[in-house]
């Protein structure tokens, strides 16, 4: 799968049906465009993953050891909500009230695409988080990245 990339703006429907925009499908492979799983995301956002990464994604928060209550919170707050959602006739993906309202999500949403997965956000609560971008960006920046080297590895101290 390649990664996704890309800002997009949509607008959902009273039903809470939105377009999936041409510019994600066609990042898609193609047994990725129909099939979506939609979950709550970490900051109040919602997160929409293609089913294969869903699957992936699954497989390896399965794994973690039950007998660990933190392991067990976590799954109980991961999987509440997914939702398993499809492309309809005319392009669009039903988002489930539930999460809408989770989300607080009205009608203008901005999806943000990056690398398996897109985060779908209230266009006002999108435009506060980045409005919130930290007044030097190249400390955040080093804090993350200082120690990747070019060859993909962390670097050696």
């Amino acid at each position: 799968m390649t990664y996704l990339l890309g800002e997009f703006e949509c607008k959902l429907d009273t039903k809470g049906r939105f377009m999936l925009p041409s510019g994600i499908r066609k990042q898609l492979e193609e047994g990725d465009q129909e099939r979506f799983v939609v979950n709550r995301g970490f900051e109040g956002n919602l997160t929409l993953f293609p089913h294969s990464e869903w699957q992936k994604i699954s497989h390896e928060v399965n794994s973690l050891n039950l007998y660990n209550k933190k392991n067990r919170d976590f799954l109980r707050y991961f999987f509440r909500g997914a939702t398993e959602i499809r492309v309809d006739g005319a392009g669009r993906l039903l988002l489930p009230k539930a999460l809408i309202e989770y989300g607080g999500i009205d009608k203008d949403i901005v999806l943000f695409a990056y690398g398996k997965r897109v985060e779908i956000w209230g266009r006002e609560s999108y435009e506060q988080m980045m409005a919130d971008e930290p007044d030097d960006f190249s400390v955040l920046a080093e804090e993350v990245m200082g120690k990747i080297n070019s060859k993909g590895g962390a670097d050696e101290e």
